[in-house]
């Protein structure tokens, strides 16, 4: 059975060109072909001899899954659906502005940890992706940012990456690798919903990527009633945990946070949200207005709200931004689409 060569290293690609009785340079060029030039098939890799070329089409394959809908906004981000081998689907969206694109991808057949803000969890649990999988995502967009490049990538698609901790990280070193898609670490952001014991792994990488948290509230009762998971990893043990890490890397960690009417986008959600976070002496708030969806009947907090609530935090010395909102006639936030599909 042909294997999928983004689950072999370079190292290991030379490996077996040389078990094939080829010269292992070959590897890297294989690797430009794919990663650099965004080629798919083996017989249009011109500076390989015929012979390679026909020895791994039949060990190998690229590309596995297929484009099952693309919706494209007025403001140019595009969202893909995408199907596995095994039937399922999964999302990957393309967020252009004018110096830079940035590709969100899913680590996750849907989500085990239900927010309820989310669509992502709605279908349950299904699956981890491999890293393959997860590569074919970045191909994709990669290949559909045809005027500005691919520049960043966000592993904040369907799915908790620190859930599948090793895929995540493989995928990773493919995109920071010079033979990879040579995206700077700074360029690679994993959120996670809080899965502390990934966290402390994450603690250990050779690796500079960024990190950003969901957050959503800064009370423990509000945000269990957002995120269940919250009762694993109470806001205390989180923080410290954030602490923890800002302390052994020195890197910032960016908190999402979500205003929602009539629940977390008061001034006194604002002050809580100060109070939490004012030892952490790298970190950036993240605020983003809440996206309807009619499964979960949350209501986006009004502009004047998110003014004030921005403001006291600015005032504070909170470093904190308001998210843009893209692709909103698409229902470009995770898991819209892919449930749209399993409605219809």
């Amino acid at each position: 059975m042909a294997q999928d060569i983004k689950e072999v290293s370079l190292e290991q690609l030379e490996g077996k060109l040389l078990g094939l009785g080829t010269q292992k340079y070959y590897a890297r060029q294989i690797f430009d072909w794919i990663y650099q030039k965004g080629i798919f098939d083996f017989n249009a890799m011109s500076n390989l001899p015929a012979g390679l070329r026909k020895q791994l089409a039949q060990e190998f394959y690229i590309l596995n899954l297929g484009v099952v809908d693309l919706q494209i906004s007025r403001d140019k981000t595009a969202k893909f659906l995408l199907q596995l081998p095994d039937g399922n689907s999964i999302e990957a969206v393309n967020i252009p502005t004018a110096k830079r694109v940035t590709g969100c991808i899913s680590s996750q057949v849907g989500c085990k940890y239900a927010c309820k803000f989310c669509a992502s969890g709605l279908g349950g649990f299904k699956r981890n992706l491999t890293s393959g999988e997860m590569l074919d995502e970045v191909l994709y967009l990669k290949n559909n940012s045809a005027v500005i490049p691919l520049t960043h990538i966000v592993f904040m698609g369907t799915g908790e990456p620190l859930d599948n901790y090793d895929a995540v990280l493989k995928v990773i070193r493919v995109l920071n690798s010079p033979q990879g898609f040579n995206i700077g670490a700074r360029r690679i952001t994993i959120s996670t919903c809080g899965i502390i014991p990934g966290m402390k792994k994450l603690q250990g990488e050779d690796l500079q990527f960024e990190l950003s948290i969901s957050l959503h509230a800064a009370d423990d009762k509000i945000r269990t009633q957002l995120m269940p998971v919250n009762k694993q990893y109470p806001l205390r043990e989180l923080v410290f945990a954030c602490a923890e890490y800002i302390a052994k890397t020195n890197r910032q960690i960016t908190f999402e946070y979500i205003l929602i009417k009539n629940l977390n986008s008061d001034l006194v959600a604002a002050k809580k949200l100060v109070e939490l976070l004012r030892n952490l002496r790298l970190a950036k708030v993240n605020l983003i207005p809440a996206n309807f969806i009619p499964e979960f009947k949350l209501a986006a907090a009004s502009p004047e709200e998110i003014s004030r609530f921005q403001k006291y935090l600015f005032e504070s010395g909170v470093n904190v931004t308001l998210r843009q909102e893209r692709g909103q006639d698409i229902a470009a936030a995770c898991g819209q689409l892919r449930l749209k599909h399993g409605k219809a």
